[in-house]
């Protein structure tokens, strides 16, 4: 059953269907585009299945705001859903929320041309936050609780029982050093979790994938992007400082973001110095070997890293 969701027919996407051959490099970029859509269905439907976050009768709310990341969590979950081995609904929600030169028909029209049920919230927030935020000061922070609490409230109307978002591999490894940059704490951004009132299911099907097989999905469906700087706040400074840096580690050594992902999959709280999620006070000697214990005296080894444009070798 689990192999339902993780393989996807190659109907949709198949350089060699079509009865003219094409040129060499048309073929070429459409096997490129063919081995893209297998992977991110591979890789949401692996996420389904690890974390349980769809079952059998569920309403799924994707939350669709105009951008590449929310467009892909919809479009990958709709191809997903025609082969699931379980019956679920999805339900496209879009909160518009009145800022200045919002084009409130791009997303309507999208929705409505893939024939998916789908629920369009009009609350002016943006007139609310400039009231209260001072000028020149971000309007994120409250901007994001209003949108939060608007959002619960639909889900609630709608019968919702799990509400998707379209955080991906990257927004979690970045959430993950700002809370240990800034927050002092070892914390990422879950993928799969109950929402902050208490009463809803959150999860995240886009987090085993990279921002840039988004970002190529997206010019490849054509998807009508909406600008995400319409009401003229500043970005998240911190936020776009981590993502440069995971970016420069990446070009500098291939495969490190892969590594770093994977680790906050294989957590060893006995290795590290929180007394709440592991008993350091009452250690005893057991007389027996253990394999992950730590190896006192010996130095740690680690395998070289990839450095890009060179070949590394161990003497």
């Amino acid at each position: 059953m689990h192999a339902v969701w993780t393989e996807i027919e190659t109907r949709d996407v198949n350089p060699t269907s079509d009865p003219i051959t094409p040129a060499p490099r048309e073929a070429k970029i459409a096997r490129e585009i063919h081995k893209l859509e297998k992977r991110l269905c591979r890789q949401v439907g692996q996420a389904i299945i690890d974390f349980n976050m769809i079952e059998e009768g569920d309403r799924v709310m994707v939350c669709v705001s105009g951008g590449k990341d929310s467009y892909g969590l919809l479009d990958i979950l709709l191809k997903l859903q025609k082969r699931a081995p379980i019956h679920f609904e999805i339900i496209a929600v879009n909160l518009d929320q009145k800022q200045p030169g919002f084009p409130a028909h791009i997303l309507p029209e999208y929705l409505a041309k893939l024939g998916i049920e789908f629920h369009i919230e009009t609350q002016d927030t943006y007139s609310i936050v400039k009231k209260v935020v001072a000028e020149g000061k971000t309007m994120c922070s409250l901007c994001s609780r209003l949108r939060r609490g608007i959002l619960y409230r639909v889900a609630d109307e709608l019968k919702i029982t799990k509400i998707a978002l379209g955080h991906h591999r990257d927004d979690m490894l970045a959430t993950f050093f700002l809370n240990m940059f800034f927050g002092g704490k070892l914390k990422g951004m879950p993928p799969k979790l109950v929402s902050d009132d208490g009463g809803h299911i959150v999860i995240r099907p886009l987090a085993n994938v990279a921002e840039k097989d988004l970002v190529r999905w997206a010019a490849h469906r054509e998807f009508p992007i909406i600008p995400c700087s319409l009401c003229g706040s500043q970005e998240n400074l911190q936020r776009q400082l981590i993502g440069q840096m995971l970016r420069d580690w990446e070009k500098q050594y291939p495969g490190r973001t892969e590594t770093l992902f994977t680790s906050l999959q294989n957590v060893v709280p006995s290795h590290l110095m929180d007394v709440n999620h592991y008993d350091f006070k009452n250690i005893k000697i057991t007389g027996q070997a253990d394999v992950d214990g730590d190896k006192v005296f010996d130095e740690e080894e680690f395998p070289l890293p990839k450095v890009a444009g060179l070949q590394v070798v161990q003497l």
